[in-house]
């Protein structure tokens, strides 16, 4: 294993890697020399990264799923080990937000944070040991949080991710005599598509600051030359997804000794995103 591959000979498996910070996670991966397994509902831009890591040397996979289904889960990992034999990192990445006040939230809305940022994460989780400990893996899980987790008046999303910070503390814990560690990675405010159900009017305002005339519609993804203007122009206030993805890498390339239990990355400045 040479120190520029670093992770040669590992597998990884990244959920919502079709696009920013899970597009970049598999990305980093990938050039540090893991077999990555994408995995997300956008198969295109999975093809896109996959083509970005073979290209600089790496192996990559895309798996088109849905990971409020328990069975695809499930699945997905089988696949991977299926494929190589093994699984070394697992990042659980998936997320979404529908920021509406408690008092007019939608209750389905609710159910797909629940279901996609909480319980596809902990049947990651627990398929993912199962399948390190098979292989006797020097294992690295990865659960994805925010730091709405650090705010106790975040609304229902940041309830999930309070749910996803203390899922990696527990999980920690009953993993300490095991190769295997836990990391929780709390990205801030971020230049990605995650915003593309907030209200309409804050989503313009972000645009117009960076200089951009771009027309949005909620609910759909921002072109990435778009989020890739914002990240450039407004450091201050948004994060490249490439920041989180080199904290997530270096966590996982630590000495099984060491535990990297959490990682806050966020901006210079801080903002008062809908809730």
């Amino acid at each position: 294993m040479t120190s520029a591959m670093p992770l040669e000979g590992r597998t990884a498996i990244v959920t919502g890697a079709s696009s920013g910070i899970g597009r970049a996670i598999a990305q980093h991966l990938g050039n540090a020399g893991a077999h990555v397994f994408l995995s997300g509902r956008t198969a295109a831009s999975m093809e896109d990264s996959k083509k970005t890591i073979e290209e600089a040397g790496g192996k990559a996979d895309v798996i088109t799923a849905d990971v409020r289904d328990v069975a695809q889960v499930r699945s997905l990992i089988d696949s991977a080990v299926d494929a190589t034999g093994r699984l070394d990192i697992m990042v659980n990445n998936a997320g979404l937000s529908y920021p509406a006040p408690i008092l007019e939230g939608d209750p389905e809305e609710w159910r797909s944070m629940l279901e996609t940022n909480i319980l596809a994460l902990l049947v990651g989780c627990q398929a993912a040991v199962k399948a390190m400990r098979a292989c006797a893996a020097e294992g690295q899980i990865v659960n994805i949080s925010s730091v709405a987790a650090q705010r106790s008046n975040s609304g229902v999303y940041g309830s999930t991710k309070h749910a996803v910070s203390s899922i990696s503390s527990s999980l920690r814990d009953e993993l300490e005599n095991d190769t295997i560690r836990v990391t929780n990675v709390m990205p801030g405010a971020i230049a990605t598509n995650f915003a593309r159900n907030f209200d309409q009017e804050f989503v313009e305002t972000m645009v117009k600051m960076a200089g951009m005339d771009v027309k949005v519609k909620k609910g759909e993804r921002l072109p990435p030359e778009v989020l890739e203007t914002l990240a450039s122009k407004m450091k201050q206030l948004l994060g490249d997804p490439n920041d989180v993805a080199k904290a997530v890498l270096f966590a996982v390339t630590q000495p099984i000794e060491v535990n990297i239990a959490d990682i806050v990355v966020r901006p210079p400045k801080s903002m008062n995103v809908p809730h």
